[in-house]
């Protein structure tokens, strides 16, 4: 059964009707056996509930909203829409390997394309970053900076703080951890990967991804929120217009001015600043600490036993302390 068939009968299905198995398959020219184990692999691979009743067929159990480039590029403010081109694809293996691949050529810029289903979805440190079909985003976009790559110290947090503005705008109380999480009620509700092609000196392409939640991921290995909590009701394609449009301001005033164009804004959103952390490493032992803020470069400065101590991205991982 490939997931190709699956997702042409849930396209069938998405208008909230029921349809019987027989139209499903006259309407997509396969057999009904292979509509049957379509609607298996819908439940049991993509995570969504569909109703099996006899004589009408089969509905979703729950509203489905595809990702839809039309949708999102009305949302854009008209200098998001000059800046940015949208393209959605069904499934990818990752976002951000996709873009990559196009980080060369130099002619592509402002591209953003948003994945439906990701088989390879990963994070910072090589952690896998995993979603339910239809249940959040996963995008991501390419964009150059004549500066070198010295000069992209900070970028992931500047990220950050464009995803609070739109998340904050429509309703979720989210705050941000150093140096690439927005949290809801201190669960992570969103990740952010920095991947950085160029030279030392200049320009330099970055492809950032972003995956967040809307509806509960599953079991995963961290604590984990999603926008439902809060009790939002936007669209995805409205969401993702919110947040491309915070992206594309943000990342215009990092090109010019750095992180510090919106320092003092990720210090206010900051989650543990002036409480007890500790600094885990690739390698060597932890660090404890109370965090006090972030440099104009974006590294974290953390009081220790030792003296105020400052740490840069890298294989650092932060965790509070109760």
């Amino acid at each position: 059964m490939s997931e190709q068939h699956a997702f042409a009968v849930l396209r069938a299905l998405s208008d909230g009707r029921f349809h019987s198995g027989e139209a499903i398959a006259q309407q997509l020219g396969v057999s009904r056996t292979l509509v049957w184990q379509a609607v298996h692999t819908i439940e049991n691979d993509f995570g969504l509930a569909v109703y099996s009743v006899r004589g009408q067929g089969y509905k979703l159990a729950e509203g489905f909203e595809w990702l839809d480039v039309a949708a999102i590029r009305a949302g854009l403010s008209p200098a998001a829409a000059e800046a940015l081109t949208v393209a959605v694809a069904e499934r990818v293996d990752s976002t951000n390997s996709q873009l990559m691949q196009h980080a060369a050529s130099n002619d592509l810029h402002g591209l953003v394309l948003a994945a439906e289903l990701q088989t390879a979805g990963r994070g910072r440190l090589g952690r896998r970053w995993q979603m339910r079909l239809g249940s959040g985003l996963t995008f991501s976009l390419l964009w150059r900076f004549d500066k070198g790559l010295a000069g992209l110290a900070g970028l992931s947090l500047a990220v950050g703080v464009a995803l609070a503005r739109a998340l904050r705008a429509l309703g979720a109380p989210v705050t941000l951890k150093w140096p690439n999480d927005v949290l809801l009620e201190g669960r992570k509700l969103a990740g952010i990967l920095i991947e950085l092609s160029g030279e030392a000196m200049g320009p330099a392409a970055v492809v950032i991804g972003i995956g967040l939640n809307l509806q509960s991921p599953g079991e995963v290995d961290q604590p984990v929120a999603a926008l439902e909590e809060a009790g939002m009701q936007v669209g995805r394609n409205a969401l993702l217009a919110a947040l491309l449009n915070e992206l594309q301001q943000v990342l215009d005033a990092f090109a010019k001015q750095g992180f510090s164009a919106v320092r003092e804004e990720w210090l206010a959103l900051s989650a543990h600043r002036d409480s007890p952390v500790r600094l885990s490493f690739s390698h060597g032992e932890p660090v404890d600490g109370i965090a006090r803020g972030v440099a104009d470069d974006g590294a974290l400065e953390v009081e220790t036993a030792a003296g105020m101590q400052r740490f840069h991205v890298g294989e650092v991982s932060l965790r509070a302390l109760s």
